[in-house]
């Protein structure tokens, strides 16, 4: 899905060039990490990059985050940060029993802010937390 042909050129018009760090990182991103924490990212560079430093993984981080191909997400239920390359506006859905942080559409999730009467709002970021609903099956 993603070659390091096609990253490149997703980096080079974001503006950011294209070092076999970042394509290396930007591509892990893109088709192998969900949410990924810097330790994640880093567990990953040190399999497939053992030179390269915690340093290079953060200030790669940054220049994604500055070049808004990844969002940096502090989410309240952890201390970590998490990168998120679904840039586009969306929520997420915090599942307490797996860990897995989902991405929702904004459509499903119905907001109507009277604040915006008093406040230009230009941003909403909605963190739900509960557990998926599983489907059972019923053999009796």
């Amino acid at each position: 899905m993603y070659d390091t042909i096609t990253v490149s050129r997703q980096l080079k018009a974001a503006g950011v060039h294209p070092t076999a760090q970042r394509i290396a990182i930007y591509h892990y991103l893109l088709s192998q990490a969900k949410h990924p924490t810097v330790e994640d990212i880093k567990a990953w560079v040190d399999q497939n990059f053992p030179k390269m430093s915690l340093a290079t993984v953060y200030n790669t981080l940054r220049t994604f985050v500055e070049a808004k191909l990844v969002k940096e997400l502090k989410l309240p239920h952890s201390s970590k940060t998490v990168y998120d390359t679904n840039v586009r506006n969306h929520h997420h859905f915090f599942d307490e029993d797996s860990g897995e942080l989902i991405d929702l559409d904004p459509a499903v999730v119905t907001l109507d802010p009277a604040l915006k009467r008093k406040y230009l709002i230009t941003h909403i970021h909605v963190l739900l937390r509960g557990t998926q609903r599983r489907k059972y099956d019923d053999h009796a």
